[in-house]
């Protein structure tokens, strides 16, 4: 298990106002934070993980959520298929998957930011639904520790994404 160093006061005021809006993003940072106070309290902030580089700015990542004690809200609609059992309270570490491999072509289709239909990954594959379906949630989810959010559209079609 890795120990953090503990957070300066402005960051955590920095991920608590983050976590707070629904777009996650760490803008406006507080008045007080200009010059390179503000580029040392962002480099930090990226380099441990909690935030990332999205649309020209910077948004909260799931660890960012943990660090100040809060679960990123899911949208409404949404249905997150996480459990919490033991498997995925694990500490997370970089799974390595071969490529080439189905389980590296099902983890790319969900990759895409709308996500891939159980179809769609059955053709990538050639697996049955079920077995798919069983790929999704032992391996991309459990054993890999893969956040998977899944959304039904208006014609019924259900998309499996990682968020």
């Amino acid at each position: 298990m890795t120990v953090q160093a503990k957070l300066t006061d402005t960051q955590t005021a920095v991920l608590k106002a983050a976590a707070s809006r629904p777009d996650r993003n760490i803008e406006p940072l507080p008045s007080t934070l200009r010059g390179g106070a503000r580029t040392k309290v962002i480099e930090g902030l990226l380099v441990r993980g909690l935030i990332t580089e999205s649309e020209g700015g910077h948004r909260l990542t799931d660890t960012g959520y943990a660090a100040v004690g809060k679960l990123r809200p899911v949208p409404k609609g949404v249905q997150q298929m996480d459990s919490p059992d033991a498997l995925t309270k694990r500490e997370a570490t970089a799974p390595t998957i071969r490529s080439g491999t189905k389980l590296a072509a099902i983890i790319d289709a969900m990759r895409h930011p709308g996500g891939a239909t159980i179809a769609q990954l059955m053709a990538r594959t050639g697996w049955q639904t079920h077995t798919v379906r069983g790929a999704i949630s032992g391996m991309v989810r459990k054993r890999l520790g893969y956040e998977v959010v899944t959304k039904k559209d208006t014609n019924g079609q259900r998309t499996y994404r990682i968020a």
